[in-house]
């Protein structure tokens, strides 16, 4: 199992898939997620979950960037089969999103009428310009702007309310981030689908998807350093571990047990 880019994205496809996973990163760590993302990526994959990561540049206009990586995450969808890359009998797709990235599934899941067999949203972020963009205030005052994304978050907040069809959610939020809105949108999802949202909060903060795995290779023989090395990759992996293997239980409990 190796990456390949195709019409941009980086994809991954291991030899016997069982689910897709269309993953969308945070806005400054989107444009190349096989490398930010690439150890919780690959842990997916050797689980057997295709995995099409779909880059973007972040504008104001949130709809156009989910209208775009929509558009493209179902043209390369449409290729795989085409080319019996991955066969054309069902597979459930999912959509998972890391700050940024869940804002975009949301809409998705609230403008396109798409099926997905769950969405799993880490990190929920819907802030203004004001608070997501270092010194916006300073602009809109010098320059007379009225800077704001769109949908605004209260936009977002009614189109999650009146709109959201996708039914079966995970909700990951870590216990040291400060900039995570993921209580907010449990309280619009649990209104909607009130037995179908899971609500987790795990060890970690806003970056530890982004996280990777120290590979520490021990010598002939055991060595301080190799105990401090050791306990380094302990400690640096455990929040990425605990996050992916909660992932892996809500996809798919069976492979848990």
């Amino acid at each position: 199992m190796y990456w390949q880019e195709i019409s941009g994205s980086s994809i991954l496809i291991p030899p016997q898939p069982i689910g897709i996973v269309h993953f969308l990163g945070g806005a400054f760590v989107a444009t190349l997620p096989n490398l930010t993302y690439r150890w919780l990526l690959e842990q997916l994959g050797k689980k057997g979950y295709v995995v099409i990561a779909t880059p973007f540049l972040n504008t104001f206009d949130h709809t156009t960037i989910a209208r775009d990586v929509l558009n493209r995450f179902e043209t390369i969808l449409e290729r795989l089969k085409e080319s019996k890359a991955i066969s054309k009998r069902y597979l459930p797709i999912y959509g998972i999103g890391h700050s940024m990235g869940c804002k975009l599934h949301v809409l998705i899941g609230s403008l396109f009428g798409v099926e997905r067999a769950g969405n799993i949203l880490i990190s929920f972020n819907n802030f203004p310009v004001s608070r997501a963009i270092p010194l916006a205030e300073e602009l809109q005052l010098d320059r007379a702007l009225n800077l704001e994304f769109s949908p605004s978050p209260a936009e977002t907040d009614a189109l999650i309310s009146q709109d959201y069809e996708i039914r079966r959610n995970l909700l990951i939020k870590f216990n040291n981030d400060e900039i995570d809105q993921t209580t907010s949108l449990n309280t619009l999802l649990q209104k909607r689908y009130s037995n179908m949202v899971s609500f987790l909060t795990l060890p970690g903060n806003h970056l530890t998807p982004l996280s990777q795995e120290i590979n520490w290779q021990v010598g002939e023989i055991f060595t301080p350093i190799d105990a401090l090395g050791q306990w380094l990759k302990q400690e640096l992996s455990r929040d990425l571990n605990n996050l992916q293997k909660e992932i892996i239980r809500w996809l798919n409990p069976v492979s848990a047990i």
